[in-house]
């Protein structure tokens, strides 16, 4: 695998974030705060927690947000489904998700089973949502109405039968069409999206770090009662 992954979105070619070129990425902590995003984008509840955890991000991430967001065609808006996720939640995440392929696949080793999880859920140690550093979002006219992407946010592979990837050969033309004005702007603010999910952008964790050759990454995990008290 080659970093020419992150554009050509073949599988074949695709760097997961399973990759241990991807969690030997070292981080240097910026100290840069979460801060709640529902000020300042239109934030979905679907995945709405308690303490507010979905709705924030690094600071500096959420600012590069507000500034794509007047770079998307007339009307168009962010509609924010997930930002920071507690290492608890990530964890329960990747592991249901590995479960389920586990039963799918009971022929499988434990190798194949980390990667194919790996396509639509990080794991703990590389995942951007823990270090508020990624978000999972689409798109919405002013209205609210969610713009055609080929298929729905935080679809599955199987689900979607591989509609989820950035850069699905089955997409319509309208589809592809909207998914390259997403990232179009997000990509012009520095962010980078997970080939496998279009949904899923970043900035400042270690898969952005592999992406662009930075040294290190930035954001790295942010302790479930760090992001409780603030900050």
């Amino acid at each position: 695998m080659t970093s020419v992954a992150h554009t050509s979105g073949r599988p074949e070619d695709i760097v997961l974030m399973s990759d241990p070129r991807v969690a030997a990425v070292p981080v240097q902590e910026c100290g840069d705060p979460l801060v709640d995003c529902r000020g300042l984008l239109r934030v979905d509840d679907r995945r709405g927690d308690p303490h507010g955890d979905w709705a924030r991000l690094r600071r500096g991430v959420a600012e590069r947000l507000v500034r794509a967001q007047e770079l998307l065609p007339h009307g168009w808006r962010w509609l924010l489904v997930e930002g920071y996720r507690p290492v608890s939640l990530q964890r329960q995440i990747f592991d249901g998700y590995a479960d389920r392929l586990r039963a799918a696949h009971p022929e499988a080793d434990a190798a194949w089973l980390h990667e194919a999880t790996a396509r639509w859920c990080a794991p703990v140690e590389t995942g951007g949502h823990t270090a508020g550093a990624a978000v999972d979002l689409t798109v919405c006219d002013e209205d609210g109405d969610e713009i055609d992407m080929g298929c729905p946010e935080a679809a599955t592979p199987e689900e979607s039968d591989g509609l989820c990837w950035t850069h699905a050969p089955g997409l319509t033309a309208r589809a592809r069409e909207n998914r390259a004005r997403m990232g179009e702007a997000l990509g012009a603010v520095g962010m980078v999206n997970y080939p496998t999910e279009w949904w899923h952008w970043s900035c400042g964790d270690r898969y952005w770090a592999w992406t662009t050759s930075a040294p290190a990454a930035c954001y790295g995990p942010v302790p479930d009662e760090e992001a409780r008290a603030g900050r």
